[in-house]
């Protein structure tokens, strides 16, 4: 009987690896930031140091270095993930938690990156919490979801 028991325990492993799994869009109540802002003392240094690169300018590169303000809304992101940690993003230090946790899913996307598979979550504000994977995923529901948050799912094989 113990022999029977190991052997279904090892095998168990092998049964379930071609199962799907359901993803669904995080509730952002849950969310939590994982990170730390950079402070306006660091942005300005590292505004600094990046845009004083000289090879910048040759490369086409200094898109950044035109204005501190684009720099500073580009690079002052921190990142955020979803409780069970699947989903991550990176979003604004200027957006306020309390916004960032308020906001409801309006659609649901999936793409595939060379041999990853990215399933985006869009809140609006430019909020999108993206889960990626290197099984295959496709839509389990309708892309716009924003009536039906609980719809806003994936399944990944």
């Amino acid at each position: 009987m113990k022999s029977g028991s190991l052997a279904l325990f090892l095998l168990l492993p092998a049964l379930t690896a071609g199962a799907a799994e359901k993803l669904s869009c995080p509730n952002l109540v849950t969310a939590m930031q994982v990170g730390n802002c950079p402070s306006e003392v660091e942005l300005q240094f590292t505004f600094n140091g990046f845009c004083s690169d000289n090879r910048r300018m040759y490369q086409d590169d200094a898109a950044l270095c035109t204005d501190y303000r684009d720099y500073r809304q580009h690079k002052n992101v921190v990142a955020w993930e979803s409780q069970d940690g699947a989903f991550m993003a990176y979003l604004s230090c200027d957006l306020p938690a309390a916004s960032i946790k308020a906001a409801r899913v309006i659609r649901i996307e999936v793409a595939r990156q060379g041999k990853i598979s990215r399933v985006a979550c869009h809140y609006g504000e430019g909020i999108t919490f993206t889960h990626r994977s290197r099984r295959e995923c496709r839509l389990a529901g309708p892309a716009e979801c924003a009536g039906s948050p609980l719809s806003c799912q994936a399944s990944c094989e």
